[in-house]
């Protein structure tokens, strides 16, 4: 069985999770989107809050469903990181799987900013990080919507 996202789900859960950075007291100045998942669910998240400055920060670890890399693999264009000193940076993607990207992303971000926090629409029971935020949880492969679909040949 499959938790599927739908498009208008996917738009109240960016909100929740806006809503919840916004209730904690944290005013990132900067969102950053772990590519390619968490490319809309950071847009999302950062027009609700009105945060106009934004980053990418590319991570490969999935090659397939339910299959991965041995390790994520922080992939070119690289991220200006100078941009990033005395900054609070809410670092977003679309899932805490197995937490290693969210990981490996956190520990390269946080040696720069002034402080890092993470949000997620799904977190998964094993992940080894906690994102500081996240809609729901579930240990189901999860469709979302910008993914579901074939790709187009």
């Amino acid at each position: 069985m499959r938790e599927v996202l739908t498009w208008d789900t996917f738009g109240t859960a960016a909100r929740e999770v806006a809503a919840d950075v916004v209730g904690s007291g944290y005013r990132p100045d900067i969102v950053i989107a772990i590519a390619r998942g968490g490319l809309i669910p950071a847009g999302a998240i950062a027009y609700a809050m009105g945060i106009k400055a934004s980053g990418t920060l590319n991570v490969e670890f999935y090659s397939d469903i339910e299959e991965t890399l041995p390790d994520p693999v922080v992939l070119e264009p690289l991220l200006d990181t100078n941009a990033l000193v005395d900054k609070k940076l809410l670092v977003v993607d679309d899932v805490a799987d197995s937490g290693r990207t969210l990981d490996l992303v956190l520990d390269l971000l946080t040696v720069h900013a002034s402080e890092v926090r993470s949000a997620v629409i799904y977190t998964k029971p094993r992940t080894v990080v906690a994102p500081d935020y996240s809609w729901r949880e579930t240990d189901r492969w999860i469709d979302f919507p910008w993914s579901s679909l074939p790709t187009i040949r």
